[in-house]
């Protein structure tokens, strides 16, 4: 819920009564309707220009934070970046005559203050963000809300109307479907690294098993950092049965698309944007669940992998799988199957659906062109592969008029960094902590460069083509302060 606090002085802070009560309070002073008040007339209503004449004006400033704020929450909330989130705030604001208001936006709250231009005191209002479940259907909902009242072509109760039917809109997809997406998620990285179907098989029920398991966990109030552990313990898990069981397949893969289900992907490239766009306290807090992320991750395969090999499982370095570098039918399935996992798991609608996979499949083809035909490193090459995606995607949501991350988002996930992450783990399990720390780094180097590279491809079509927002609008970190 939503509370309003005036900042002003004491004798500034009064709410303007209602009709109502200032009669009471004329009758208690003397006064009242049909007899003299205390200055020897009638008191029939609010003297014009005063308080109480102005109070209309003044709820009408407040149903406008209010819904500035409800809009921030559902933004930040479903994953939009700091910079895009306040921006968004103050539009609505100065659509509805409540200009000079400031938004300060981290991850667990968000404020909103306006100090008004007419002597009146200042208000501070603040809302709570309780959870953060990416929703791209509602998001996209949402910025065309606030599209068209910048424009003012939505009153201010219609917005609100508005704004509480795209709250309570029914998912785009039901929760069985969400389930199978993300199944289908470590099903195709699986295929990406050469797996083959068996073991895709194998990787979708290991997932559905971690998934229901975290579930169970959720409802019973445990903390996401330990549903995260136990999903990548059962998914790499089932990968160990299967080498110990001497299973004629690539069981390492399992792990592969497991560890890829549960990677923060979107995560990351919220983080590289705040960062970069000068948001650094957001970016702090994003880094840090990014790495509670990757912790929790990283402590499931390792205890599953420290317990096989106490148990004497065959385990090898030398088997864990890597995506080869090829354009085969089965890689570009495999990427496009990941990127549209990912995309119905972060509820694209469906008519943004085939655009997704498409960049799925881009990405997959110019990320194997640098390396094999160029001889590119792998994480330039990985960040010039996301360049392309972030320029390319950030283009078409503009003419389509959606968010950018709805597109890049799911595109960048072919390239993320499972195998390294798993291969780091694995190293440190059979004693070898250096060359699991280089593989650690290895994974956390390619994350960050899937990130910036998105952004980077954003920034360099802001620079050429511009858009009505930066016009208007400098950006803090567009100012130039020289190093110093």
């Amino acid at each position: 819920m939503t509370e309003f606090v005036s900042t002003g002085p004491p004798e500034a802070r009064r709410v303007p009564a209602g009709p109502a009560v200032a009669r009471r309070r004329s009758a208690a002073r003397g006064g009242g309707p049909g007899r003299p008040g205390s200055a020897g007339h009638d008191v029939e209503g609010p003297v014009p220009g005063s308080s109480l004449d102005q109070a209309p004006v003044q709820r009408d400033a407040y149903r406008a934070m209010a819904l500035a704020l409800r809009v921030g929450e559902l933004l930040l909330g479903s994953g939009e970046a700091t910079e895009t989130v306040s921006g968004s705030m103050r539009r609505i604001t100065n659509a509805y005559a409540v200009p000079h208001c400031e938004a300060d936006v981290n991850l667990s709250a968000i404020t909103l203050s306006h100090v008004p231009a007419d002597g009146r005191a200042p208000v501070t209002a603040e809302r709570r963000v309780r959870r953060r479940l990416p929703d791209y259907d509602r998001l996209i909902a949402v910025h065309d809300l606030v599209r068209e009242a910048s424009d003012g072509s939505v009153p201010l109760g219609e917005a609100e109307a508005r704004l509480k039917r795209i709250t309570r809109r029914v998912p785009v997809y039901p929760n069985w479907f969400l389930v199978t997406a993300l199944a289908l998620i470590a099903a195709s990285a699986s295929l990406l690294v050469g797996g083959g179907a068996r073991v895709a098989a194998a990787a979708f029920a290991a997932t559905v098993l971690g998934d229901r398991a975290s579930a169970w966990l959720a409802r019973r109030g445990v903390a996401e950092f330990f549903q995260l552990a136990v999903a990548a313990l059962l998914g790499s898990l089932v990968a160990v049965l299967m080498i110990a069981v001497d299973a004629p397949v690539r069981a390492s893969a399992v792990v592969v698309g497991a560890v890829v289900a549960l990677l923060p992907g979107r995560l990351m490239v919220a983080c590289v944007q705040d960062g970069i766009a000068g948001e650094y306290v957001t970016a702090t807090g994003r880094l840090f669940e990014v790495f509670f992320t990757l912790t929790a991750v990283i402590s499931g395969i390792g205890l599953t992998l420290y317990a096989a090999v106490r148990f004497g499982v065959p385990l090898s370095v030398e088997n864990v799988p890597v995506a080869p570098l090829s354009l085969r039918t089965d890689q570009i399935v495999g990427a496009v199957g990941v990127t549209l996992a990912f995309a119905v798991a972060l509820l694209v609608p469906p008519r943004y659906l085939l655009q997704a996979s498409i960049g799925g499949g881009l990405i997959w083809v110019v990320f194997v062109q640098l390396i094999t035909v160029w001889q590119v490193p792998v994480v330039l090459a990985t960040a010039v592969s996301a360049t392309v995606i972030g320029l390319l995607g950030t283009a078409y949501a503009r003419r389509a008029l959606i968010p950018s991350l709805v597109l890049t988002v799911p595109a960048v996930c072919p390239l993320l960094p499972g195998t390294a992450l798993y291969r780091g783990m694995l190293e440190i399990s059979l004693g070898h902590p250096e060359a699991g720390l280089v593989s650690l780094l290895q994974a956390l180097s390619t994350a960050l460069a899937l990130g910036a590279g998105v952004i980077l491809g954003a920034e360099i079509l802001r620079a050429v083509t511009g858009s009505e927002v930066t016009k208007r609008v400098l950006r803090p970190a567009a100012r130039r302060t020289r190093g110093y």
